[in-house]
Protein backbone atom coordinates (compact mmCIF):
# COMPACT_ATOMS: atom_id res chain seq x y z
CA UNK A 1 0.00 0.00 0.00
CA UNK A 2 1.64 3.32 -0.90
CA UNK A 3 2.45 5.73 2.23
CA UNK A 4 3.35 8.83 0.67
CA UNK A 5 1.98 11.87 -0.58
CA UNK A 6 3.07 15.60 -1.83
CA UNK A 7 4.72 18.11 0.97
CA UNK A 8 1.56 20.13 0.29
CA UNK A 9 -1.31 18.07 1.26
CA UNK A 10 1.09 15.75 4.11
CA UNK A 11 1.47 19.49 5.66
CA UNK A 12 -2.30 20.10 5.00
CA UNK A 13 -2.69 16.64 7.37
CA UNK A 14 0.03 17.51 9.50
CA UNK A 15 -1.85 21.21 10.39
CA UNK A 16 -5.33 19.27 10.71
CA UNK A 17 -3.20 17.27 13.89
CA UNK A 18 -1.87 19.61 14.77
CA UNK A 19 -4.98 22.00 15.20
CA UNK A 20 -6.71 19.52 16.91
CA UNK A 21 -3.36 19.35 19.38
CA UNK A 22 -3.70 22.83 19.84
CA UNK A 23 -7.43 22.75 20.49
CA UNK A 24 -6.76 20.11 23.04
CA UNK A 25 -3.83 21.63 24.70
CA UNK A 26 -6.43 24.76 25.65
CA UNK A 27 -7.53 22.17 28.57
CA UNK A 28 -4.50 20.29 29.25
CA UNK A 29 -3.92 21.88 32.89
CA UNK A 30 -0.92 19.54 33.17
CA UNK A 31 0.56 21.19 29.84
CA UNK A 32 1.53 17.77 28.37
CA UNK A 33 2.64 17.71 24.69
CA UNK A 34 -0.46 16.73 21.84
CA UNK A 35 1.34 13.25 21.77
CA UNK A 36 0.61 12.10 25.90
CA UNK A 37 -2.28 13.72 25.88
CA UNK A 38 -3.36 11.08 23.37
CA UNK A 39 -2.41 8.24 25.29
CA UNK A 40 -4.81 9.08 28.04
CA UNK A 41 -8.54 7.83 27.95
CA UNK A 42 -9.53 11.93 27.76
CA UNK A 43 -7.11 12.44 24.95
CA UNK A 44 -7.74 9.45 22.84
CA UNK A 45 -11.57 9.36 23.11
CA UNK A 46 -10.96 13.76 21.93
CA UNK A 47 -8.94 12.69 19.13
CA UNK A 48 -12.15 10.31 17.79
CA UNK A 49 -14.26 12.95 18.37
CA UNK A 50 -12.24 15.21 16.13
CA UNK A 51 -12.28 12.72 13.48
CA UNK A 52 -16.25 13.08 13.18
CA UNK A 53 -15.80 16.79 13.36
CA UNK A 54 -13.49 16.61 10.30
CA UNK A 55 -17.02 15.08 8.38
CA UNK A 56 -18.47 18.67 8.93
CA UNK A 57 -16.10 20.14 6.42
CA UNK A 58 -16.67 17.79 3.65
CA UNK A 59 -20.64 17.43 4.39
CA UNK A 60 -21.28 20.98 5.85
CA UNK A 61 -19.70 23.23 3.28
CA UNK A 62 -19.70 23.76 -0.30
CA UNK A 63 -21.97 21.24 -2.40
CA UNK A 64 -20.13 21.69 -5.79
CA UNK A 65 -18.53 18.72 -5.79
CA UNK A 66 -21.84 16.18 -5.53
CA UNK A 67 -24.48 18.47 -7.00
CA UNK A 68 -23.33 20.56 -9.82
CA UNK A 69 -22.88 19.58 -13.37
CA UNK A 70 -25.52 17.33 -13.14
CA UNK A 71 -29.29 16.26 -14.59
CA UNK A 72 -31.27 18.41 -11.81
CA UNK A 73 -29.67 21.25 -10.73
CA UNK A 74 -28.62 24.56 -12.37
CA UNK A 75 -27.10 27.61 -10.71
CA UNK A 76 -28.69 30.82 -9.98
CA UNK A 77 -28.28 34.31 -9.35
CA UNK A 78 -25.05 33.55 -7.87
CA UNK A 79 -22.97 31.12 -9.80
CA UNK A 80 -21.13 28.03 -8.77
CA UNK A 81 -17.64 27.11 -9.77
CA UNK A 82 -18.31 26.95 -13.33
CA UNK A 83 -15.94 24.40 -14.04
CA UNK A 84 -17.59 22.40 -11.90
CA UNK A 85 -21.29 23.36 -13.30
CA UNK A 86 -20.73 23.26 -16.92
CA UNK A 87 -17.46 20.69 -17.74
CA UNK A 88 -16.16 23.15 -20.57
CA UNK A 89 -14.23 25.49 -18.10
CA UNK A 90 -12.97 22.15 -16.04
CA UNK A 91 -9.42 21.99 -15.78
CA UNK A 92 -6.97 21.17 -12.92
CA UNK A 93 -7.09 24.61 -11.31
CA UNK A 94 -10.75 25.35 -11.53
CA UNK A 95 -11.86 26.76 -8.59
CA UNK A 96 -13.50 24.08 -6.00
CA UNK A 97 -11.90 20.90 -7.69
CA UNK A 98 -9.68 20.15 -5.32
CA UNK A 99 -12.62 20.15 -1.80
CA UNK A 100 -12.50 16.63 -1.83
CA UNK A 101 -8.99 16.04 -2.25
CA UNK A 102 -8.15 18.35 0.44
CA UNK A 103 -11.18 17.93 2.76
CA UNK A 104 -10.77 13.86 2.78
CA UNK A 105 -7.27 13.88 2.93
CA UNK A 106 -7.37 15.58 6.60
CA UNK A 107 -10.51 13.00 7.16
CA UNK A 108 -7.44 10.44 6.27
CA UNK A 109 -5.04 11.63 8.20
CA UNK A 110 -7.26 12.36 11.62
CA UNK A 111 -7.90 8.45 10.76
CA UNK A 112 -4.49 7.45 10.36
CA UNK A 113 -3.98 9.05 13.74
CA UNK A 114 -6.61 7.23 15.57
CA UNK A 115 -5.61 4.12 14.20
CA UNK A 116 -1.79 4.85 15.32
CA UNK A 117 -2.69 5.86 18.86
CA UNK A 118 -5.17 3.01 19.64
CA UNK A 119 -2.10 0.52 19.98
CA UNK A 120 -0.83 2.44 22.98
CA UNK A 121 -3.04 4.20 24.36
CA UNK A 122 -4.38 3.67 28.20
CA UNK A 123 -8.13 3.62 26.97
CA UNK A 124 -9.33 0.44 27.33
CA UNK A 125 -12.50 -1.38 27.08
CA UNK A 126 -13.78 0.31 23.95
CA UNK A 127 -10.58 0.93 22.08
CA UNK A 128 -11.12 -1.74 19.33
CA UNK A 129 -14.92 0.42 19.00
CA UNK A 130 -13.24 3.19 18.61
CA UNK A 131 -10.36 1.74 16.27
CA UNK A 132 -13.50 0.76 13.56
CA UNK A 133 -14.90 3.78 13.68
CA UNK A 134 -11.63 5.13 12.46
CA UNK A 135 -11.11 2.91 9.55
CA UNK A 136 -14.91 3.57 8.46
CA UNK A 137 -14.04 7.26 8.15
CA UNK A 138 -11.09 6.51 6.88
CA UNK A 139 -12.97 3.88 4.13
CA UNK A 140 -15.53 6.52 3.24
CA UNK A 141 -12.91 9.24 2.87
CA UNK A 142 -10.87 7.23 0.01
CA UNK A 143 -14.35 6.23 -1.00
CA UNK A 144 -15.07 9.88 -2.14
CA UNK A 145 -11.72 10.39 -3.09
CA UNK A 146 -11.79 6.97 -5.65
CA UNK A 147 -15.33 7.97 -7.09
CA UNK A 148 -13.75 11.80 -7.52
CA UNK A 149 -10.57 11.36 -9.08
CA UNK A 150 -10.19 7.41 -9.62
CA UNK A 151 -6.72 6.30 -8.33
CA UNK A 152 -5.41 8.61 -5.71
CA UNK A 153 -1.96 8.29 -3.59
CA UNK A 154 -3.12 5.57 -0.44
CA UNK A 155 -2.00 6.94 2.66
CA UNK A 156 -2.17 3.89 5.76
CA UNK A 157 0.28 5.05 8.36
CA UNK A 158 0.27 8.17 10.73
CA UNK A 159 2.40 10.83 8.84
CA UNK A 160 4.57 12.68 10.91
CA UNK A 161 6.89 14.82 8.03
CA UNK A 162 6.40 16.33 4.96
CA UNK A 163 6.93 13.25 2.11
CA UNK A 164 7.77 15.19 -0.99
CA UNK A 165 7.11 12.19 -3.62
CA UNK A 166 3.82 10.16 -4.07
CA UNK A 167 2.83 7.34 -6.26
CA UNK A 168 -0.59 7.18 -7.41
CA UNK A 169 -2.63 3.47 -6.78
CA UNK A 170 -4.25 2.40 -9.18
CA UNK A 171 -8.76 2.83 -8.44
CA UNK A 172 -9.00 -1.18 -8.40
CA UNK A 173 -6.27 -0.99 -5.21
CA UNK A 174 -7.86 1.35 -3.39
CA UNK A 175 -11.27 -0.06 -3.87
CA UNK A 176 -9.93 -2.88 -2.45
CA UNK A 177 -8.55 -1.58 0.24
CA UNK A 178 -11.88 0.26 1.30
CA UNK A 179 -13.79 -3.39 1.34
CA UNK A 180 -11.10 -4.74 3.12
CA UNK A 181 -11.16 -1.96 5.92
CA UNK A 182 -14.94 -1.89 6.27
CA UNK A 183 -14.81 -5.58 6.28
CA UNK A 184 -12.40 -5.37 9.63
CA UNK A 185 -14.39 -2.40 10.84
CA UNK A 186 -17.31 -4.76 10.92
CA UNK A 187 -16.20 -6.67 13.91
CA UNK A 188 -15.39 -3.95 15.83
CA UNK A 189 -17.50 -1.05 15.70
CA UNK A 190 -20.83 -1.53 18.06
CA UNK A 191 -23.80 -3.67 17.34
CA UNK A 192 -26.28 -1.46 18.86
CA UNK A 193 -28.70 1.37 17.63
CA UNK A 194 -27.57 4.58 16.49
CA UNK A 195 -26.30 6.74 18.55
CA UNK A 196 -24.21 8.98 16.45
CA UNK A 197 -21.02 7.11 16.33
CA UNK A 198 -20.81 4.05 13.66
CA UNK A 199 -22.01 1.45 14.34
CA UNK A 200 -22.23 -1.90 12.04
CA UNK A 201 -25.75 -0.94 10.44
CA UNK A 202 -23.86 2.12 8.48
CA UNK A 203 -20.58 -0.20 7.76
CA UNK A 204 -23.03 -2.37 6.18
CA UNK A 205 -24.57 0.89 4.23
CA UNK A 206 -21.50 1.62 3.29
CA UNK A 207 -20.29 -1.91 1.98
CA UNK A 208 -23.45 -2.08 0.06
CA UNK A 209 -22.81 1.58 -1.63
CA UNK A 210 -19.42 0.00 -2.49
CA UNK A 211 -20.41 -3.04 -4.06
CA UNK A 212 -22.81 -1.38 -5.83
CA UNK A 213 -20.50 1.51 -7.21
CA UNK A 214 -17.23 -0.99 -8.45
CA UNK A 215 -19.90 -3.57 -9.60
CA UNK A 216 -19.65 -1.13 -12.71
CA UNK A 217 -16.07 -0.62 -13.00
CA UNK A 218 -14.45 -2.65 -15.32
CA UNK A 219 -12.39 -4.23 -12.57
CA UNK A 220 -15.29 -5.30 -10.81
CA UNK A 221 -16.21 -8.69 -9.45
CA UNK A 222 -19.06 -11.11 -10.65
CA UNK A 223 -20.86 -10.85 -7.21
CA UNK A 224 -20.68 -6.96 -6.62
CA UNK A 225 -24.30 -6.33 -7.59
CA UNK A 226 -25.69 -9.81 -5.40
CA UNK A 227 -23.25 -8.37 -2.54
CA UNK A 228 -24.55 -4.96 -3.02
CA UNK A 229 -28.08 -6.37 -2.50
CA UNK A 230 -27.35 -8.24 0.57
CA UNK A 231 -25.51 -5.77 2.13
CA UNK A 232 -28.59 -3.75 1.79
CA UNK A 233 -30.85 -6.34 2.64
CA UNK A 234 -29.15 -6.96 5.91
CA UNK A 235 -29.56 -2.89 6.83
CA UNK A 236 -33.38 -3.06 5.90
CA UNK A 237 -33.99 -5.94 7.77
CA UNK A 238 -37.41 -6.17 7.42
CA UNK A 239 -37.86 -2.39 8.45
CA UNK A 240 -40.68 -0.55 7.06
CA UNK A 241 -40.42 3.36 6.23
CA UNK A 242 -43.01 4.10 8.92
CA UNK A 243 -41.89 7.98 8.98
CA UNK A 244 -44.47 10.20 6.53
CA UNK A 245 -42.05 12.05 4.00
CA UNK A 246 -42.91 15.22 6.14
CA UNK A 247 -41.84 13.63 9.40
CA UNK A 248 -38.73 12.54 7.71
CA UNK A 249 -37.56 16.15 7.50
CA UNK A 250 -39.38 17.76 10.63
CA UNK A 251 -36.83 20.02 12.29
CA UNK A 252 -36.12 18.65 15.45
CA UNK A 253 -36.37 15.20 14.15
CA UNK A 254 -33.34 14.53 12.76
CA UNK A 255 -32.27 11.50 14.80
CA UNK A 256 -35.25 9.69 13.85
CA UNK A 257 -35.70 5.69 13.15
CA UNK A 258 -34.61 5.93 9.43
CA UNK A 259 -31.28 7.70 9.92
CA UNK A 260 -28.29 5.47 9.34
CA UNK A 261 -25.28 7.78 9.59
CA UNK A 262 -25.54 11.54 9.75
CA UNK A 263 -22.83 14.43 10.43
CA UNK A 264 -24.10 15.81 13.74
CA UNK A 265 -23.53 19.88 15.02
CA UNK A 266 -24.44 21.62 17.92
CA UNK A 267 -24.93 25.16 19.49
CA UNK A 268 -21.56 25.01 21.15
CA UNK A 269 -20.05 23.33 18.00
CA UNK A 270 -20.48 26.80 16.05
CA UNK A 271 -19.83 29.33 19.06
CA UNK A 272 -16.71 30.17 18.31
CA UNK A 273 -17.88 31.21 14.36
CA UNK A 274 -21.46 31.45 14.18
CA UNK A 275 -21.22 32.73 10.73
CA UNK A 276 -19.13 30.34 8.92
CA UNK A 277 -18.88 26.76 10.64
CA UNK A 278 -22.39 25.30 11.28
CA UNK A 279 -24.36 23.57 8.67
CA UNK A 280 -24.74 25.46 5.19
CA UNK A 281 -26.81 22.78 3.45
CA UNK A 282 -30.11 24.77 4.21
CA UNK A 283 -28.89 28.06 1.81
CA UNK A 284 -27.79 26.45 -1.42
CA UNK A 285 -31.27 24.99 -2.48
CA UNK A 286 -33.59 27.44 -2.59
CA UNK A 287 -34.06 31.32 -3.79
CA UNK A 288 -33.14 34.21 -1.85
CA UNK A 289 -35.56 35.25 0.49
CA UNK A 290 -35.13 38.26 1.86
CA UNK A 291 -32.58 41.10 3.63
CA UNK A 292 -31.87 42.16 7.03
CA UNK A 293 -35.69 43.77 6.95
CA UNK A 294 -36.85 40.14 7.43
CA UNK A 295 -34.26 38.92 9.55
CA UNK A 296 -36.02 36.43 11.77
CA UNK A 297 -38.16 35.56 9.68
CA UNK A 298 -36.67 34.47 6.70
CA UNK A 299 -34.04 32.31 6.09
CA UNK A 300 -31.01 32.89 4.02
CA UNK A 301 -31.17 31.54 0.44
CA UNK A 302 -28.02 31.79 -1.98
CA UNK A 303 -29.93 31.75 -5.01
CA UNK A 304 -27.10 29.26 -6.09
CA UNK A 305 -28.46 25.51 -6.81
CA UNK A 306 -31.61 25.69 -8.18
CA UNK A 307 -34.16 22.44 -8.73
CA UNK A 308 -34.24 23.13 -13.00
CA UNK A 309 -37.86 22.33 -14.72
CA UNK A 310 -36.85 18.18 -15.45
CA UNK A 311 -36.61 17.77 -11.63
CA UNK A 312 -39.53 19.43 -10.92
CA UNK A 313 -41.23 17.47 -14.04
CA UNK A 314 -40.29 14.22 -12.26
CA UNK A 315 -42.83 14.10 -9.30
CA UNK A 316 -46.64 13.35 -10.19
CA UNK A 317 -49.97 14.69 -8.42
CA UNK A 318 -50.13 12.81 -4.92
CA UNK A 319 -46.70 12.50 -4.52
CA UNK A 320 -46.04 13.38 -1.07
CA UNK A 321 -42.64 14.29 -1.53
CA UNK A 322 -43.59 17.25 -3.89
CA UNK A 323 -44.40 18.66 -0.25
CA UNK A 324 -42.17 17.93 1.72
CA UNK A 325 -39.27 18.85 -0.11
CA UNK A 326 -40.73 22.09 -1.31
CA UNK A 327 -42.14 25.12 0.44
CA UNK A 328 -45.65 25.46 -1.74
CA UNK A 329 -46.95 27.98 0.39
CA UNK A 330 -44.85 30.49 1.49
CA UNK A 331 -46.66 32.29 4.72
CA UNK A 332 -46.13 36.02 5.63
CA UNK A 333 -43.52 34.91 8.30
CA UNK A 334 -42.06 31.90 6.44
CA UNK A 335 -41.30 29.92 9.45
CA UNK A 336 -44.61 29.89 10.93
CA UNK A 337 -44.69 26.89 8.67
CA UNK A 338 -42.76 25.56 11.43
CA UNK A 339 -44.22 27.28 14.48
CA UNK A 340 -48.09 26.32 13.85
CA UNK A 341 -49.95 22.64 13.30
CA UNK A 342 -53.23 24.70 11.91
CA UNK A 343 -52.35 27.07 9.31
CA UNK A 344 -55.65 28.46 8.48
CA UNK A 345 -55.21 31.49 9.88
CA UNK A 346 -51.72 32.20 8.65
CA UNK A 347 -51.56 34.52 4.66
CA UNK A 348 -49.89 33.08 2.23
CA UNK A 349 -47.46 35.61 0.57
CA UNK A 350 -46.38 33.12 -2.25
CA UNK A 351 -47.85 30.11 -3.79
CA UNK A 352 -45.62 28.20 -5.95
CA UNK A 353 -48.33 25.61 -8.81
CA UNK A 354 -47.58 22.20 -9.47
CA UNK A 355 -47.44 21.48 -12.98
CA UNK A 356 -50.71 19.45 -12.36
CA UNK A 357 -52.91 22.45 -11.35
CA UNK A 358 -55.57 22.99 -13.79
CA UNK A 359 -56.30 26.38 -14.95
CA UNK A 360 -59.83 26.09 -12.90
CA UNK A 361 -57.32 24.99 -9.85
CA UNK A 362 -55.32 28.06 -10.30
CA UNK A 363 -58.67 30.37 -10.22
CA UNK A 364 -59.86 28.34 -7.57
CA UNK A 365 -56.20 29.12 -5.69
CA UNK A 366 -56.47 32.88 -6.30
CA UNK A 367 -59.80 33.16 -5.32
CA UNK A 368 -59.28 31.93 -1.72
CA UNK A 369 -55.98 33.90 -1.52
CA UNK A 370 -56.96 36.70 -2.64
CA UNK A 371 -53.24 39.13 -1.72
CA UNK A 372 -51.02 35.95 -2.72
CA UNK A 373 -48.56 36.08 -5.13
CA UNK A 374 -49.16 33.65 -7.45
CA UNK A 375 -45.83 31.78 -9.59
CA UNK A 376 -47.40 29.74 -12.41
CA UNK A 377 -45.44 26.26 -13.38
CA UNK A 378 -42.51 27.05 -15.92
CA UNK A 379 -41.88 29.95 -14.20
CA UNK A 380 -40.43 28.78 -10.72
CA UNK A 381 -36.81 27.32 -11.95
CA UNK A 382 -34.00 28.14 -13.46
CA UNK A 383 -35.30 27.47 -17.04
CA UNK A 384 -38.12 29.50 -17.06
CA UNK A 385 -38.29 32.10 -14.15
CA UNK A 386 -36.50 35.25 -13.15
CA UNK A 387 -33.77 33.89 -10.67
CA UNK A 388 -32.75 37.22 -9.68
CA UNK A 389 -36.30 38.45 -8.20
CA UNK A 390 -36.25 37.23 -4.58
CA UNK A 391 -38.75 34.08 -3.80
CA UNK A 392 -39.41 33.86 -7.59
CA UNK A 393 -37.96 30.29 -7.81
CA UNK A 394 -39.38 27.02 -6.29
CA UNK A 395 -38.01 26.91 -2.57
CA UNK A 396 -36.26 23.65 -0.94
CA UNK A 397 -37.39 23.84 2.44
CA UNK A 398 -35.80 20.04 3.10
CA UNK A 399 -33.02 21.32 5.03
CA UNK A 400 -34.69 24.16 6.51
CA UNK A 401 -33.32 25.00 10.27
CA UNK A 402 -35.95 27.75 12.19
CA UNK A 403 -33.18 27.56 14.54
CA UNK A 404 -31.11 29.32 12.46
CA UNK A 405 -32.82 32.66 12.26
CA UNK A 406 -30.95 34.65 9.18
CA UNK A 407 -27.96 33.38 7.84
CA UNK A 408 -26.80 30.35 6.16
CA UNK A 409 -23.94 29.17 7.74
CA UNK A 410 -25.59 28.95 11.69
CA UNK A 411 -27.25 25.85 11.00
CA UNK A 412 -27.39 22.66 13.80
CA UNK A 413 -29.28 20.50 12.31
CA UNK A 414 -27.52 17.09 11.10
CA UNK A 415 -26.52 16.18 7.71
CA UNK A 416 -28.14 13.22 6.79
CA UNK A 417 -24.91 11.12 5.15
CA UNK A 418 -27.11 7.93 5.13
CA UNK A 419 -31.10 6.97 5.67
CA UNK A 420 -33.37 4.14 5.15
CA UNK A 421 -35.25 5.28 1.78
CA UNK A 422 -31.59 5.28 -0.05
CA UNK A 423 -30.87 2.14 1.12
CA UNK A 424 -33.96 0.49 -0.31
CA UNK A 425 -33.18 2.38 -3.65
CA UNK A 426 -29.57 0.82 -3.32
CA UNK A 427 -31.31 -2.75 -2.91
CA UNK A 428 -33.07 -1.86 -5.81
CA UNK A 429 -30.38 -0.47 -8.36
CA UNK A 430 -28.41 -4.00 -7.40
CA UNK A 431 -30.64 -6.20 -7.41
CA UNK A 432 -31.67 -4.84 -11.14
CA UNK A 433 -27.96 -5.35 -11.48
CA UNK A 434 -27.67 -8.34 -10.47
CA UNK A 435 -30.22 -9.77 -12.73
CA UNK A 436 -33.08 -9.98 -10.47
CA UNK A 437 -35.52 -6.92 -11.58
CA UNK A 438 -38.13 -8.75 -9.86
CA UNK A 439 -36.92 -8.30 -6.41
CA UNK A 440 -35.34 -4.77 -7.29
CA UNK A 441 -38.66 -3.70 -8.08
CA UNK A 442 -40.23 -4.74 -4.70
CA UNK A 443 -37.69 -2.47 -3.00
CA UNK A 444 -38.43 0.44 -5.11
CA UNK A 445 -41.93 0.61 -4.52
CA UNK A 446 -41.66 0.25 -1.08
CA UNK A 447 -40.14 3.76 -1.45
CA UNK A 448 -42.82 4.64 -4.20
CA UNK A 449 -45.69 3.24 -1.55
CA UNK A 450 -44.49 5.35 1.26
CA UNK A 451 -44.75 8.78 -0.87
CA UNK A 452 -48.54 7.78 -1.76
CA UNK A 453 -48.05 6.74 -5.66
CA UNK A 454 -48.68 3.73 -7.57
CA UNK A 455 -46.48 1.18 -7.56
CA UNK A 456 -43.57 0.88 -10.78
CA UNK A 457 -43.96 -1.67 -12.84
CA UNK A 458 -41.81 -4.56 -14.10
CA UNK A 459 -41.89 -3.12 -17.75
CA UNK A 460 -40.68 0.58 -16.89
CA UNK A 461 -38.23 -0.92 -14.02
CA UNK A 462 -35.07 0.08 -15.55
CA UNK A 463 -31.32 2.21 -14.52
CA UNK A 464 -33.05 5.00 -15.61
CA UNK A 465 -35.95 4.77 -13.66
CA UNK A 466 -33.92 4.02 -10.34
CA UNK A 467 -32.06 7.67 -11.30
CA UNK A 468 -35.48 9.40 -11.46
CA UNK A 469 -36.94 7.83 -8.26
CA UNK A 470 -33.56 8.60 -6.76
CA UNK A 471 -34.16 12.27 -7.95
CA UNK A 472 -37.31 12.39 -6.19
CA UNK A 473 -36.67 10.66 -2.88
CA UNK A 474 -33.25 12.03 -2.29
CA UNK A 475 -33.14 15.25 -3.93
CA UNK A 476 -30.76 17.51 -2.44
CA UNK A 477 -29.07 15.28 -0.64
CA UNK A 478 -25.62 15.36 -2.22
CA UNK A 479 -25.83 11.95 -4.16
CA UNK A 480 -26.62 13.44 -7.64
CA UNK A 481 -23.33 13.79 -9.34
CA UNK A 482 -22.15 10.49 -8.02
CA UNK A 483 -25.32 8.16 -9.31
CA UNK A 484 -24.56 9.53 -12.53
CA UNK A 485 -21.10 9.02 -12.66
CA UNK A 486 -21.50 5.84 -11.26
CA UNK A 487 -24.45 4.29 -13.43
CA UNK A 488 -22.97 5.56 -16.83
CA UNK A 489 -25.01 8.06 -17.16
CA UNK A 490 -23.22 11.30 -16.53
CA UNK A 491 -22.88 12.67 -20.23
CA UNK A 492 -26.10 11.74 -21.64
CA UNK A 493 -28.65 12.52 -18.70
CA UNK A 494 -26.56 16.08 -17.76
CA UNK A 495 -26.64 17.01 -21.35
CA UNK A 496 -29.75 16.30 -21.95
CA UNK A 497 -31.67 17.68 -18.89
CA UNK A 498 -29.40 21.05 -17.83
CA UNK A 499 -29.45 23.89 -20.41
CA UNK A 500 -26.24 24.47 -19.58
CA UNK A 501 -24.65 21.59 -20.51
CA UNK A 502 -24.19 19.73 -23.72
CA UNK A 503 -22.30 16.85 -24.41
CA UNK A 504 -19.43 18.80 -26.37
CA UNK A 505 -18.39 20.39 -22.76
CA UNK A 506 -17.73 17.20 -21.41
CA UNK A 507 -14.94 16.65 -24.34
CA UNK A 508 -11.43 16.76 -22.76
CA UNK A 509 -7.42 15.87 -24.59
CA UNK A 510 -7.20 12.93 -26.57
CA UNK A 511 -10.72 12.62 -26.90
CA UNK A 512 -11.39 11.56 -23.42
CA UNK A 513 -14.35 12.61 -21.51
CA UNK A 514 -14.36 15.09 -18.23
CA UNK A 515 -15.91 11.94 -16.07
CA UNK A 516 -13.58 11.57 -13.72
CA UNK A 517 -12.38 15.60 -11.68
CA UNK A 518 -8.61 16.67 -12.49
CA UNK A 519 -6.19 16.04 -9.82
CA UNK A 520 -5.45 19.35 -8.42
CA UNK A 521 -2.86 21.20 -9.49
CA UNK A 522 -1.09 21.95 -6.97
CA UNK A 523 -1.08 18.12 -5.88
CA UNK A 524 0.93 17.93 -9.30
CA UNK A 525 3.24 20.73 -9.16
CA UNK A 526 4.53 20.40 -5.40
CA UNK A 527 4.64 16.73 -6.27
CA UNK A 528 8.19 15.40 -7.05
CA UNK A 529 7.40 11.81 -8.91
CA UNK A 530 7.43 13.78 -11.99
CA UNK A 531 5.79 10.65 -13.39
CA UNK A 532 2.66 11.28 -11.54
CA UNK A 533 -0.01 10.84 -14.24
CA UNK A 534 -2.89 13.06 -14.38
CA UNK A 535 -5.92 11.66 -15.22
CA UNK A 536 -6.80 11.82 -19.35
CA UNK A 537 -9.21 13.76 -19.93
CA UNK A 538 -6.53 16.69 -18.14
CA UNK A 539 -3.52 15.67 -19.78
Amino acid sequence: MMKKINSIFAMIMLFAATGCAEFLDEDNKSNVIAEEFYLTAEGYEALINANYSALRNIYGDDPWMFVCGTDLYQEGRDRPPQGLSKYFELNSASSGVDFLYVNCYKAIQLANSAIHYADITEQTGVTTQYLGEARFLRANAYFLLVQSYGGVGMITEYVEEPILEFDRSSAQEVYAFIISELEGAMGQVSSGAYDGHVNQRAVENLLAKVHLTRGYEEFGTADDFSKAAAYADNVINGQALNLTSEELWTPGNDMNEEVIFSVQWSAGSISADPTGIGNEQQSYFGPYMGGSEVSGDAPYKTYTTLPNRFALNLFEEGDERWYSTFMTEVFTRYYAYYDEDDHSSLMVADFYEPRWFTAQDSIDYVSAHPNVEYHSYGTTDPNGGAISLDRATMIVKKFDDPTSLFGGSTSTRDFIVSRLGETYLVAAEAYLQAGDPSTGLDRLNVVRERAGVADATLAEFDIDYVLDERARELLGEYHRWFDLKRTGKLVERASAHNSWITESNFEGANGNLKILRPIPQNAIDLNQNKDFPQNPAYD
